[in-house]
């Protein structure tokens, strides 16, 4: 049965992330992908207020021969990299153990969603990580069936998804709260007002499917 892996990783833990991390500070989401041994990396959107810098700063990256930017709409732009050699390390150990990754975002720290055809392919991506020395933080791992009860079943724009479970994971559903609005914005380099529009409408997506019928009943 298929297995979904969640990780993260520190920017500097993997090129990829080395060469979309530091100054200045963006939002990068890759699209998903099937890592293979020819691959050519995909495209990423990238999140912030500073795309001219941003570019020039890759651009200027030993391992980069190009950058293309194909469109900016607003604080996002959709980037593609073409690469010296193909940057591997962190890929190697998925196209291995025959990974798809599912989601990939960040910016000083990343946070993977991968899905393995089964837990002996997962257990070896692990291994690869431990023996390589990979600074991964090994997340939830669950079955293949959990995602169609969540993800796909509440229609989550990437955005909303995205937004919720930062929160969720910094704390700021707890009691105290453990993180504030104003930091989560700063983590995803958007406005404090943007961010609150995403969490308060994805708690509404969920909520409305979860209590569908009694919602049905009083409307």
């Amino acid at each position: 049965m298929s297995v979904i892996l969640e990780f993260s990783i520190p920017s500097e833990g993997f090129t990829l992330g080395r060469v979309l991390g530091g100054p200045p500070p963006m939002h990068c989401e890759l699209e998903r992908i099937v890592p293979t041994a020819e691959m050519t990396m995909p495209f990423v959107w990238v999140t912030g207020n500073d795309h001219e810098r941003f570019a020039e700063r890759i651009r200027a990256d030993e391992a980069v021969t190009a950058v293309i930017v194909f469109d900016t709409v607003g604080e996002r732009g959709l980037y593609r990299i073409e690469w010296e050699d193909e940057p591997r390390d962190l890929l190697d150990g998925l196209v291995d153990a025959d990974g798809t990754v599912l989601q990939a975002t960040g910016k000083e720290r990343w946070h993977f969603r991968v899905r393995f055809p089964g837990h002996d392919e997962r257990s070896q991506f692990h291994d690869y990580v431990i023996d390589n020395d990979i600074p991964c933080r090994i997340g939830r791992t669950y079955p293949l069936t959990e995602v169609g009860r969540s993800d796909y079943r509440f229609d989550l724009s990437t955005e909303q998804r995205e937004a919720l479970v930062l929160a969720l994971r910094y704390g700021y559903f707890a009691t105290p709260s453990e993180v504030t609005l104003d930091e989560l914005a700063d983590e995803l380099d958007i406005s404090r007002q943007a961010l609150s529009n995403r969490i308060r409408r994805g708690n509404e997506r969920v909520l409305r499917e979860v209590f569908r019928s009694a919602v049905g009943e009083t409307e």
